[in-house]
């Protein structure tokens, strides 16, 4: 749970920004009124029309609501003429919200929003360097230049390494895009190089955009929170920071292998991947390991829960940062 100061400072961060989109719409207002001085004319004119109807509904009035929505809706239709007319979007003159669920309050519905959630897991977890990683590492910026196209990683389809990462790409867009309607888990599989952070950053870039709860932890990191939590149990930090894990809209877990393994990690990692399925919650997970390490290096309950719960998508190949690397030398 945040503390007082902490929460403080997220409700402070919202106020700041109805404060600057506020201003942004009073300066498009401006800017509107200044290219079209008719359509101030016309904002003055509901607005006396609103007040008139109102009190007209305080007298009793009962056809003034139907005059009031006829009249109003001219002017409006109007309004909407003279902006295109101006080159202007019919919302131009709206409110702008950074969230739209909860118009930058925190609160929709009488409950916390996706988007205070998340900016109270970033609080929780520290993840403030991942906004720097994926700025650089999305959709937007992925290729599959440095991929081989001579190297065929399916004999049987004849289909190389590129054109393989390509459909992997695009599988990828097609999940975050539909995340909020279909979720699911994702296992990514590789030798170190072959694009497996890469691809989580770019979905978790995705949904954090969409106001997602996603959790993004290294598995040592990860184990480190179940261990705290499980040996100070009386932590309310602890405790929130175990809640997130086990409640988030995504986990997504980097490296799964690279722990010190124990009976003691094999048991929370069991607890931890199947209550998020039985709670239909999505993960993924990236690991070097193959699929026979999986079975070698956990608990046969915990291999069987990820292949039967998990799209297995292997990566092939060398480390692409290293041809990368030998590109732009040649360059």
């Amino acid at each position: 749970m945040l503390n007082n100061s902490q929460y403080d400072a997220l409700m402070r961060d919202y106020q700041r920004r109805q404060t600057e989109n506020r201003h942004r719409q009073e300066a498009r207002i401006r800017e509107v009124y200044e290219k079209i001085p008719e359509i101030e004319r016309l904002d003055g004119e509901l607005g006396r029309i609103s007040l008139d109807h109102a009190r007209r509904l305080l007298d009793g009035e009962a056809e003034a609501l139907t005059e009031l929505k006829a009249r109003i809706g001219e002017l409006k239709k109007k309004k909407e003429g003279l902006l295109a007319a101006g080159g202007f979007a019919p919302d131009h003159m709206e409110p702008a919200y950074t969230c739209r669920e909860c118009r930058d309050t925190g609160y929709a519905d009488g409950k916390k929003c996706r988007c205070l959630r998340q900016a109270e897991i970033g609080v929780l977890y520290g993840q403030s360097n991942l906004e720097h990683v994926l700025a650089r590492e999305n959709f937007d910026t992925a290729t599959c230049e440095y991929y081989d196209r001579e190297l065929i990683v399916n004999e049987k389809s004849g289909v190389s390494q590129y054109d393989y990462m390509k459909a992997v790409l695009k599988e990828c867009r097609a999940y975050a895009e539909s995340f909020r309607q279909k979720g699911g888990n994702i296992l990514f599989s590789g030798k170190p190089g072959t694009g497996k952070t890469f691809l989580t950053n770019c979905i978790a870039r995705e949904l954090l955009n969409d106001a997602e709860a996603v959790i993004y932890l290294t598995a040592p990191d990860l184990f480190q929170i179940l261990s705290d939590r499980r040996f100070d149990r009386g932590a309310a930090d602890r405790e929130e920071r175990y809640q997130g894990i086990l409640n988030c809209d995504l986990l997504i877990i980097d490296d799964l292998g690279t722990e010190i393994g124990s009976g003691l990690v094999n048991s929370d990692l069991f607890y931890c991947l199947n209550g998020r399925v039985l709670r239909g919650l999505a993960t993924i997970i990236s690991t070097n390991l193959s699929m026979n390490g999986i079975r070698d290096h956990y608990s046969e309950r915990i291999s069987s829960r990820i292949f039967s719960s998990y799209r297995i998508i292997p990566l092939f190949g060398e480390d692409i940062r290293i041809r990368k690397k030998m590109k732009e030398r040649r360059a």
